[in-house]
């Protein structure tokens, strides 16, 4: 089972958080596309991007879609296609979230789903000299 992953970011955000996960990783264990949006760029041509990256990544067991800040345009326009049954679609991408997922890859397109809000929510720690805290 390999659910495909796709990046949907301002700028380079979702390139470099791709990149240092593989760093960390040695590799990228599920089929991983991203799609960089920046101030100039127009919608309608994203939402082409967005499907011919999603058709490139699908393999039959779904794709998550993950954005960096929801109510932006990356967040816009992947929910455009968050009807579809084979599609989830996250927003708030940061490194644990895909790291999470990126050591899942054998989850189904549900499991990973949870693995991304799990991973994100769970990343975040307040630090303080005393300590950290999650």
């Amino acid at each position: 089972m390999t659910v495909g992953i796709l990046l949907v970011s301002h700028n380079q955000i979702g390139a470099e958080l791709i990149n240092t996960a593989r760093q960390m990783l040695s590799c990228s264990p599920l089929p991983t596309k991203v799609i960089s949006i920046g101030i100039n760029d127009n919608p309608d041509h994203i939402r082409r991007e967005l499907n011919k990256e999603l058709e490139g990544l699908d393999q039959g067991h779904g794709i998550l879609i993950m954005t960096d800040m929801f109510g932006s345009t990356p967040s816009n326009i992947a929910c455009t296609v968050s009807e579809r049954d084979d599609i989830r679609v996250v927003s708030g991408l940061n490194l644990p979230m895909l790291i999470r997922v990126l050591n899942y890859p054998n989850l189904n397109l549900n499991e990973l789903e949870q693995k991304a809000l799990t991973g994100g929510q769970e990343g975040i720690a307040r630090c303080h000299k005393t300590g950290c805290e999650s």
